[in-house]
Parts: C-alpha cells; sequence; structure tokens
C-alpha cells in the first residue's frame, strides 16, 4: 500500500492473489542398497544413468548384484536412482609419504591402481610447506591435481582440508603428523612425457580390500562408526519413492528380518519397497507357502514372482537368473512419466526390456493362467510372457492386496497415488506454518489445495465425470474447532476417488436367435 495519499491522481498497489503453488514431488526416485567395488560408504550418491554407476561405483561386479539391478533399472526407463553402498570389512588402500599419509576415498582394492605425484614447481618456491599434488586412477584414467597446497594447518589451502573437500580419490590419513612436506618424484625429462610413469610417480600399496559378503547388520546396523548402515544412510535423503535392496550374493536372499524393517521404514518415508521372490521358489505352490515368511502383509511393499532371465555381461553374455526389483522400479518409472502415478504399472505396456525369459529354479520357464490365478489373490504380482509383445509385469497389488484381507490400499497405484499426493501436500503448505489460524488461513488452504488437485483430476487421476464427485478439500470452522485452534493447530481434509485397475475385463456374449419377419 503506498505510504501516503499525498498528490491528487492514480495510485497503483499490486494485492497479493493467496495462491502458493503446489508442486507435485517426483514420484520414481529409486533408492538402492547393496555392495559396490568403490564409492562412499558412509553417505549416498546420485545418478542419472548407468555410465554415471560404473564412474562413481565401479559397475558390474560378479560378487555383487547391486549393479545388475541398477542397470535394469536404467535401461526398463528409470531416471535417477540414488545409491547406499555398504560393504563388510572393507579396506582403503594407503601410500604412506613424509609426515602426510594417504588413503583412498574409500574402502576397496581400487585403491591400489592410484599414483600419485609430487613437485615444488609452487607459487613460492621458498616456502618449503607448499608443494603441488596430483593423482590419476590408472583404471579410470580419472585425475585431479591440488596446486599450492601446504602442510601446514593454519594455512589457506591446507592439504588435509583440501582433499576432504575437493577430492574423490585421496584422503589425508590420520592429519599431518609433521612440517615435512612430501618428496618431489623426479622431473619429466621433456613436457610431454607421462607424468604419472612409473619413474616419475608414485604407486598406492596393494592393502586394498574388497571385505566379504554383506548381511543384514549391513542393511540394518549396528555398524562401526565410520560405517553407516544402508537404511541409515537413507536418512540422509530428502526424498525417494521407491526402494530395491538386491540379493548379498548370486546365491543369498534378502532376509525376512531385512524386508520387513525395510518396508516399516519405507512406510514412514511415504515410499514402496519392491521385494524380490525368493530364488528357491520355483513354483505358485511355493509362494503360496512361503509369502507370509517372506514379508508381512504390509500396504507399503509389493512382491514380484517369478525370477527373470537375462544376459550376465561379465559371465560372456550368457542367461543367468536375477532378481526382478531393478527393472520392475524402471518399469514404474516408465509407467509414470508417460501415464502419471495413478496407472498401474502392468500390462501390456509394462514390458521388461533385456529380459529374456522368466526364470523358475533358475531355469527358463513360464506361469499360466490358473497359476497366475492362484498367487494374484493372494497379493504376489507375477510376471508372464505375452506371445508377439515379450515379458511384462502382470499384477499391481500391495502386500495387503490379498482378497481376503478387503484392503483399500489394495491396489498400488492407489499406494502410490495417496502418498504422492501427501507428499505434496506436505511440502506445498510448510508456509502455513505460524500463519494466523483463522479464515484468510483457511481460505487460502482451500483454495491452493483444490488447485492442486484439480490439476490431478484434468490428469485423469480420479474417477468421477466432475470435480465434485472425485475430490475435495475441506479447511473451515467445520474441521478446526476453537479447542484445535487453541492448540495451534489447522486440519485440512483431503478426500480423492482412486482410480483402481481393471484386473478382470469380462466379455458376455450372447447367441442371437434370427427373428421371423
Amino acid at each position: 500500500m503506498p505510504a501516503a495519499l499525498t498528490y491528487p491522481g492514480v495510485y497503483i498497489q499490486e494485492v497479493a492473489s493467496g495462491v502458493r503453488t503446489i508442486i507435485g514431488v517426483a514420484t520414481s526416485i529409486t533408492a538402492f542398497i547393496g555392495r559396490a567395488r568403490r564409492g562412499p560408504t558412509d553417505r549416498t550418491g546420485r545418478v542419472q544413468n548407468f555410465a554415471d554407476f560404473e564412474r562413481m561405483y565401479g559397475g558390474l561386479w560378479e560378487p555383487s548384484m547391486l549393479g545388475y539391478s541398477v542397470q535394469h533399472f536404467f535401461a526398463n526407463g528409470g531416471g535417477e536412482a540414488i545409491i547406499a553402498r555398504v560393504e563388510n570389512n572393507a579396506a582403503a588402500a594407503t601410500r604412506p609419504l613424509t609426515d602426510c599419509n594417504l588413503v583412498a576415498a574409500n574402502p576397496g582394492d581400487w585403491g591400489e591402481q592410484l599414483r600419485i605425484r609430487v613437485d615444488y614447481d609452487t607459487v613460492d618456491p621458498a616456502d618449503t610447506t607448499l608443494f603441488n599434488l596430483a593423482v590419476r586412477d590408472m583404471a579410470t584414467n580419472e585425475t585431479e591435481r591440488y596446486l599450492n597446497v601446504s602442510v601446514t594447518p593454519t594455512h589457506a589451502r591446507w592439504i588435509v582440508r583440501v582433499l576432504e573437500d575437493e577430492s574423490q580419490l585421496i584422503r589425508v590419513a590420520g592429519g599431518v603428523t609433521g612440517a615435512a612436506r612430501p618428496p618431489a618424484n623426479a622431473a619429466l625429462a621433456s613436457p610431454g612425457d607421462d607424468p604419472f610413469a612409473p619413474a616419475t610417480s608414485t604407486a598406492f600399496l596393494g592393502d586394498g580390500s574388497e571385505g566379504i559378503d554383506i548381511g543384514d547388520t549391513q542393511i540394518l546396523g549396528p555398524v562401526v562408526a565410520p560405517r553407516v548402515a544402508g537404511l541409515d544412510m537413507l536418512n540422509q535423503v530428502d526424498l525417494f519413492n521407491l526402494l530395491c535392496i538386491p540379493p548379498y550374493t548370486r546365491t543369498t536372499d534378502v532376509s525376512n528380518t531385512v524386508w520387513n524393517a525395510a518396508a516399516t521404514y519405507c512406510a514412514g518415508r511415504r515410499a514402496v519397497l519392491l521385494v524380490d521372490s525368493p530364488a528357491a521358489w520355483d513354483a505358485p505352490e511355493d509362494a503360496i507357502a512361503g509369502v507370509g515368511g517372506v514379508i508381512n502383509a504390509v500396504v507399503s511393499a509389493a512382491i514380484y514372482f517369478p525370477r527373470i532371465m537375462a544376459a550376465d555381461p561379465l559371465k560372456e553374455f550368457r542367461q543367468e537368473s536375477f532378481a526382478p526389483s531393478g527393472a520392475i522400479a524402471g518399469v514404474i518409472a516408465r509407467t509414470d512419466s508417460e501415464r502419471g502415478v495413478w496407472k498401474a504399472p502392468a500390462g501390456l505396456d509394462a514390458t521388461m526390456v533385456g529380459v529374456t525369459a522368466l526364470s523358475l529354479g533358475g531355469e527358463p520357464g513360464l506361469l499360466t493362467d490358473p497359476q497366475i490365478g492362484l498367487l494374484n489373490p493372494i497379493g504376489v504380482n507375477c510376471l508372464r510372457t505375452i506371445p508377439n509383445t515379450g515379458h511384462v509385469v502382470w499384477g499391481a497389488r500391495t502386500r495387503r492386496g490379498a482378497d481376503n484381507l478387503a484392503s483399500e490400499w489394495k491396489y498400488l497405484p492407489v499406494r502410490r497415488l495417496a502418498y504422492y499426493i501427501e507428499e505434496s501436500l506436505f511440502r506445498g503448505t510448510q508456509w502455513a506454518v505460524f500463519e494466523p489460524n483463522d479464515e484468510p488461513l483457511w481460505a487460502q488452504l482451500r483454495l491452493n489445495g483444490n488447485t492442486f488437485m484439480q490439476g490431478l483430476f484434468r490428469q485423469g487421476a480420479f474417477q468421477g465425470a466432475s470435480p465434485r464427485e472425485a475430490y475435495f478439500v475441506k479447511c473451515s470452522s467445520e474441521t478446526t474447532t476453537q479447542a484445535d485452534i487453541d492448540a495451534g493447530i489447522v486440519n485440512v481434509l483431503v478426500g480423492f476417488a482412486p482410480l483402481k485397475p481393471a484386473e478382470f475385463v469380462v466379455i458376455r456374449i450372447q447367441q442371437m436367435t434370427q427373428q421371423q419377419s
């Protein structure tokens, strides 16, 4: 409002509309927990494609199923993955130097491929605390160079802090123990010489270790610092929507203890856990008898059977059996992008790229309609082969999807749509905290909530021919009483009519009798 009306004329005043746009959150960010050759073990990493995963985590690795799961995810349409690397007694390679012992940035024998070069061609050659440090990973040719670093803790470019802040390859182990800078390597004979040749650089020692196979402890904890358990690592992540925990090894499945703990964790994060059926299940009867022993009947998880067969690049591209969760996560991401989170990630469009066959007991096999008819009613999502289409996802139920439970969260798209709405409204209404709790605030919340829900309605996310039939947003004295106001509470009630998948399409055919004229 103008400060004062002092002269005759027209005054312009901008008035706030009260519209605060609620932006829908991402729906298919997928978190993976597992063992990798390299990469941070105290924090998660974010990758946008499999090339990123190869660079940061070492790509496919025979002892671990994590790389295969991530590869299947991106091959099937996944766009963003969060990696939580866990390890079991792995050790980082080292390179002792005078008063400055270096160590690979994270555990694994990958650090044995590091070479460093030190020279004294600094900005002030008279300063005997300054030096230049270069490091190269000889396996990937990734190279880092740090100029004018110092062994003096008070220096602006103290080597310890510079490497912690900038290097992806090395750290200083135990701090700088004295005032002597590392010895310089031999000078290059000519400018074109390789600075990391054996004669002009220093190799890391062969004391790195990959550790041993991981187990439940690495996922759930407790682990010894500085290690961080897999689920605890996800606490660092602002948002993820799907969680995959690949088998620990080619022959070791995830335990039911981990599956149930992970499902509980996902429920608190508004995410869905994708559960792999055990490798030992080679017939529907195994699933019928054993599904309750794999994971409880929870709404935050979905289980898929059977496993898949795919080419293994590390075994001359021979067919091997793999857990399907990575491929399923990719199919879900692709479906979200093409149709929306309210579309069931199943059907003829839910083809699995790179899958050569379905795996029953480690061998190619098929599920028949009667077999699927036994599994679908108990909430086990089936994979099947359709002629001229390929291998597809043929189920979209949560673990509460068994018919006898009659759950309102029976279907995966309904559960995920609700999570999407909840998370979007949670983030999009933070501005209302500490605002005056009265009708003006309630009106703004109604306006913004209705605008968001109307956008979903126009995209076809709800049942109903009109907004009135599809959703409602209530925020008034009806939902927020005086007692609520006195307690600092404002209540917003949002309802929606979800689309449920057409699992059973019934076609009735009647034979007509010829009418006599």
